[in-house]
């Protein structure tokens, strides 16, 4: 197998950083190994304490600056839609990476993301338009649609912090596909935005809740792609070469092809 963790992790992006929410799951897989919920590590021996996002990002650094070779998925889109990029004159993703922060501070320990909307933020898009990515599978939302079922907007907006903060702490420790090259290097980490509607369903859900579901299907997505031998046709999806010039700023879904 290529890696040696495979890592599924559904997003939330309610109330603050540091709040704890069921909605923040993390699964993991070792040795191609069931995957199995993995316990927030500030958790009290014996408590079942859920994840706060701020928590997933240490644990996330934590793992890169390990030695073992992981991919992890999140459930959050990594990056906006081209017009945005084109309306507020943004060149590369990490400009809008560090542009999005200085609007949406959503990674202060007590921001909640509909604080920022209710001042009326001068960074957004239009709630209509779609990334590639999202254009070429049957119901992904767009990442500016707040306050539908589904939606990843809110999520969105409160993890992309979290990203550039990973990626200032590991530096290349961590491929963020394919903003760094849609090709991985050998023996590097990579972290990918997934969505767990396309896979949910192939495994049987047992107790597990609706979110845990998600995180659970990822994982196992992810450690079965990589034992059958198939991520490689993942990491290069049938685009054109100008197709893969939009990608390369609005990111792309894992999976999607």
């Amino acid at each position: 197998m290529t890696f040696d963790l495979h890592i599924g992790i559904d997003y939330s992006g309610r109330e603050t950083p540091i709040s704890r929410t069921p909605g923040l799951q993390v699964y993991a897989a070792s040795g191609g190994e069931e995957p199995r919920a993995v316990r927030s590590p500030k958790a009290p021996d014996g408590a079942n304490w859920n994840w706060c996002r701020k928590e997933i990002a240490e644990w996330l650094i934590d793992q890169a600056r390990s030695k073992v070779r992981f991919i992890a998925g999140i459930d959050h889109g990594f990056s906006f839609p081209m017009s945005y990029f084109e309306k507020y004159k943004l060149k590369t993703w990490e400009g809008f990476l560090e542009d999005f922060c200085q609007h949406w501070p959503t990674d202060g320990d007590h921001t909640y993301v509909d604080f920022i909307r209710e001042k009326g933020p001068d960074r957004t898009g239009s709630a209509t338009d779609l990334r590639l990515t999202e254009k070429w599978t049957s119901s992904a939302k767009s990442v500016f649609l707040f306050d539908v079922q589904g939606s990843v907007a809110k999520s969105t907006h409160a993890g992309l912090p979290w990203l550039r903060r990973i990626k200032e702490a590991v530096g290349q420790q961590v491929h963020f596909w394919p903003f760094d090259g849609w090709k991985v290097p050998e023996g590097r980490s990579v972290i990918v935005e997934v969505y767990p509607s396309l896979v949910r369903n192939r495994y049987r859900k047992d107790s597990r809740t609706k979110d845990q579901q998600d995180a659970y299907a990822i994982t196992r997505w992810l450690t079965e792609t990589d034992r059958n031998g198939f991520l490689p046709r993942y990491f290069d999806p049938p685009l054109t070469n100008q197709q893969r010039r939009v990608a390369d700023m609005e990111g792309w879904i894992f999976g999607v092809s």
